[in-house]
């Protein structure tokens, strides 16, 4: 007789499949939305599913390094080949919402991430256009998240491309990073949830590709928009090959659901290391590009780099983030990929993410890098303000008020 075992497990990631082999079971798995707080049946057959084996899931993350490291070769800032953080300031910078100069310029691979997330979920059926979980709440996390980015000077994703660069600073923010992750997951275990999302207009969903569209008309066809003359926002790959590679990595990031909060979660929570392959695939093709090109130097203080040595503001700066991701349902790239897949909450979430990168600098909450002195040639420190050390630790008392006041009916 065939056995069915109903396998309850959190977040939409398929089950290793070699132990049910084993032992002839059929599995029929039902999954947690953390969008929606509800269990959901896995239909499974999902076309272009790439989360039923890691060899797929660390595929797909070599070919999103492969990206990166095309759009650091062509012209993205050292360091920075793909920054959510970053781009989503510099972004904000180009229509206005902050005055930082060195900052301005409407990155493409954000519009491509929205787009090309959109469109594989439509063709592939897993678009659904939901709202209604907590969206304010999601807004102020968003805003977190950012402001924790820019007091380490980057996201999750940059971090991990800093890493593979031989950046030491990146190296102690993974713990302040994990530690965040690991204090979310608490938060879980205890009942916390936003609540349910409920389906909505299908139109309502694509509000925010059709804005990114927006944003790509009046970047390439008008002089409405801030440009750098210098600093990293004059830093940019072609905008063809930015628009691609945005596109080409949210399709991947989409399929494959990569998540960097979400993969340290799954460690911690189930003792799932699927998703943690997406990740160790990128790091792998960025650390032989960074080689390959020079680009890897083992150090703190390495002018360029776009970075500081504040190793206990590093670690607090990715312990917000981290904290703040696990309760808003994912890291700042996966937010975008929410959000063009038909997520309005994840949506909030990016809006949230501007506000913060505009606050950050209009307030003097982002920390400066590491930079040599053109006319002495000295090294000169980065360092985190007082404004942004002080905003810090406020978010990480917010998320804190967020986590334990916010739980599931049946937990509280």
């Amino acid at each position: 007789m065939i056995v069915s075992i109903y396998i309850s497990v959190y977040f939409n990631y398929e089950l290793d499949k070699k132990l049910c082999k084993r032992y002839n079971y059929k599995v029929t798995k039902k999954v947690f939305n953390s969008q929606n707080d509800e269990w959901e049946k896995d239909e499974g057959g999902r076309k272009m599913n790439l989360s039923d084996s890691k060899k797929k899931l660390a595929l797909a993350g070599v070919l999103c390094g492969l990206v990166a490291a095309c759009l650091a070769y062509f012209g993205n800032p050292a360091n920075m080949a793909f920054c959510i953080a970053c781009f989503i300031r510099d972004t904000a910078g180009a229509m206005g919402m902050h005055q930082a100069e060195v900052v301005q310029y409407a990155r493409p691979e954000i519009i491509g991430l929205v787009l090309g997330a959109f469109i594989i979920s439509v063709a592939t059926k897993e678009y659904r256009s939901t709202a209604g979980s907590s969206p304010m709440i999601r807004f102020v996390l968003g805003v977190i998240i950012m402001i924790g980015a820019l007091v380490f000077l980057g996201c999750p994703l940059r971090m991990v491309i800093r890493m593979s660069a031989g950046d030491l600073n990146a190296w102690v923010a993974f713990v302040g990073f994990i530690l965040g992750v690991g204090t979310g997951v608490f938060a879980l275990k205890n009942g916390f949830s936003l609540g349910r999302a409920h389906i909505t207009n299908k139109s309502s969903g694509a509000v925010l590709p059709a804005v990114v569209v927006g944003i790509l008309i009046l970047a390439t066809c008008t002089t409405l928009f801030k440009v750098s003359q210098a600093g990293p926002g004059s830093m940019h790959a072609p905008i063809i090959a930015s628009l691609v590679g945005g596109l080409v990595f949210g399709a991947f990031a989409q399929k494959s659901r990569m998540c960097f909060a979400g993969s340290i979660r799954d460690i911690i929570l189930m003792k799932n290391f699927d998703l943690i392959s997406v990740i160790a695939g990128l790091f792998v093709v960025m650390l032989v590009f960074n080689i390959a090109t020079g680009r890897f130097v083992v150090g703190f203080n390495t002018p360029g780099v776009i970075a500081h040595s504040e190793h206990l503001w590093n670690i607090l700066g990715m312990y917000t983030v981290g904290f703040a991701a696990v309760l808003a349902g994912g890291c700042p790239l996966r937010q975008l990929i929410l959000a063009g897949q038909g997520s309005s909450d994840s949506a909030v979430t990016v809006v949230g993410m501007f506000v913060g990168s505009a606050i950050c600098h209009n307030f003097g909450l982002a920390a400066s890098g590491t930079a040599l002195n053109p006319e002495t040639k000295e090294v000169v420190a980065g360092a985190v303000p007082v404004n942004g050390k002080v905003a810090c630790i406020i978010c990480i008392v917010i998320c804190f008020i967020i986590a334990f006041t916010n739980k599931r009916e049946e937990a509280k």
